[in-house]
């Protein structure tokens, strides 16, 4: 019944956007953080938590550990787009969906051809020198020894992904926050909504219908229109 639902919502409506967080890019083989798979619940061979790592005072202080830790477990770059990606790709093209607001940083939906996508956690393919700004691709990252260095004034290079102590994007931000309150339909998928402030997105609608597309529950469940429990990229791909 609740596919019927969400199949209807979609054809119904031109002003879509969808919200997706980690367990979009679970079904392309990147782990999530929270899940009993995921990084924060998995062991690892590394000296410190990944909370902690992930935080910018452990980049400027050890950055030599928090490469090793980036590289091995936070760059998937032979991840591929999956159903999930591709339907809401199809949906933007459609004239369907307005803008995906994602917490990844896998850049999968530009892979999957989504044009209008606002990266709240920004984008392993970026990344800046902390000195003189200069721009670097991934490879320049994944391929350096050990510190990336820029090859221009010797600054430190860092990715574009927020770290924990950092704030977000604020022009990302407000502009997501326009696109849900105008949203018709918002559909929140493959995340826990437990991270703030990205979780609060979710009381900026005020639209017609909630969809929520999880394996698990979440503390939102109760405010859904329309509520499943199953793999993002099945019922994305079955309700378009």
């Amino acid at each position: 019944m609740s596919y019927e639902k969400l199949k209807s919502a979609i054809d119904s409506s031109d002003n879509i956007v969808f919200f997706g967080g980690a367990g979009v890019s679970t079904e392309s083989n990147i782990p999530d953080f929270r899940s009993e798979a995921g990084l924060y619940k998995t062991k690892n061979n590394f000296s410190y938590p990944p909370e902690v790592m992930l935080s910018h005072s452990f980049f400027k202080s050890h950055p030599e550990d928090f490469f090793d830790f980036y590289r091995a477990k936070m760059v998937y770059k032979n991840a591929k787009p999956n159903n999930a990606h591709y339907a809401l790709a199809e949906l933007e093209k459609r004239g369907k969906l307005k803008a995906i607001v994602t917490q990844n940083i896998d850049g999968l939906h530009q892979m999957a051809g989504s044009k209008n996508v606002l990266e709240l956690h920004g984008s392993i393919h970026r990344n800046h020198c902390t000195k003189c700004g200069k721009f670097f691709d991934l490879d320049y990252v994944l391929n350096n020894s050990s510190i990336p260095k820029c090859d221009d004034c010797g600054g430190l290079v860092k990715p574009d992904v927020v770290l924990y102590e950092e704030g977000l994007d604020m022009d990302i931000l407000n502009s997501a926050i326009q696109y849900i309150k105008n949203a018709d339909v918002l559909i929140v998928g493959g995340t826990s909504l437990v991270v703030y402030p990205a979780a609060g997105l979710v009381d900026y609608f005020k639209g017609k219908y909630l969809v929520l597309i999880n394996k698990s529950s979440t503390q939102y469940d109760y405010k859904a229109n329309i509520a499943i429990h199953d793999s993002i990229g099945k019922v994305l791909k079955s309700a378009i």
